[in-house]
């Protein structure tokens, strides 16, 4: 790979262009990263990759190479015509002007696995910070025919993402990525790496989606929901907290559920295995 700082300096200067802090822009310049963004994501011909966020190119340039098909959603207008003027020419490359949370990838994803040539379909991208978690629950949540997720995010974000529940990282979002997903850390990301430098370390991981979730429930909402207000006051105890939020109908009520799972009741909400919240979700559902 050529000199990314150098070429990311030059389309930078040529098109006048500096990183929007608003949109949380900082310009990838290591290669070594691209290469391990690129490899860890394991495309081929038979693959349509959707890349979020693509910015000025970097990552995209190596994904033309590999990919079926580069579909690119970006939202900022400027980087519109720089994408268009680099990947104009390949027949494999497409950008969608447009805010991720608001596109319909379910049917974008069906257009393009019809004629048979794409197989399998995969996101590969390097996040905007700030908005990292509604782009990762939108992609588990609208149950996208996808096979996986290569990321860089902040490592902060990323620790909670890829933890197994009851682990040091736990978050209510460690249980959603792990419900629908197997996840693996592939490389920490230092601040150096980027133009503007952010001020935090990053970390590229890999969720590659299940072929069914990793616990059978009627209804998984009411289990997240469960998880949600668990985790809204993480430092009370479970049964403080699911009483407090009207989970538990009474405090005597969560006393026996928890009893019945064999949980103690000064349990706390990231002490519990996924299972251990299936379990109170169908108790709730079965009226107990």
């Amino acid at each position: 790979m050529e000199n990314i700082l150098e070429e990311t300096r030059f389309i930078m200067r040529k098109y006048g262009i500096r990183a929007n802090k608003s949109l949380g822009q900082n310009f990838l310049i290591n290669s070594e990263v691209v290469e391990s963004i690129v490899n860890s994501s394991e495309i081929s011909e038979e693959d349509m990759v959707i890349e979020i966020g693509p910015g000025l190119g970097t990552l995209t340039k190596y994904l033309l190479e590999k990919a079926g098909k580069v579909l690119c959603i970006e939202l900022d207008t400027r980087m519109i015509e720089i994408l268009e003027d680099r990947f104009g020419n390949y027949d494999n490359f497409e950008v969608i002007n447009q805010d991720v949370l608001k596109v319909n990838l379910n049917e974008i994803i069906k257009e393009n696995k019809e004629d048979g040539k794409i197989k399998n379909v995969k996101v590969v991208a390097n996040l905007p910070y700030y908005i990292t978690t509604p782009i990762i629950m939108k992609l588990l949540e609208d149950k996208l025919d996808i096979k996986s997720i290569t990321v860089m995010i902040q490592k902060e974000v990323a620790d909670r993402l890829v933890e197994t529940p009851g682990g040091k990282d736990t978050g209510a979002i460690t249980y959603s990525v792990y419900y629908y997903c197997e996840s693996e850390k592939i490389m920490e990301v230092p601040n150096s790496s980027f133009i503007p430098e952010p001020e935090v370390t990053s970390e590229v991981i890999k969720m590659t989606l299940r072929d069914k979730p990793v616990v059978e429930l009627e209804n998984p909402k009411v289990m997240f929901m469960i998880i949600k207000s668990a985790f809204m006051q993480r430092r009370k105890t479970l049964l403080n907290a699911l009483t407090n939020t009207k989970v538990f109908l009474s405090k005597q009520e969560g006393i026996e559920i928890l009893n019945k799972l064999n949980l103690g009741e000064n349990v706390r909400a990231e002490k519990l295995s996924i299972e251990d919240f299936a379990n109170i979700a169908r108790l709730i559902q079965g009226g107990k």
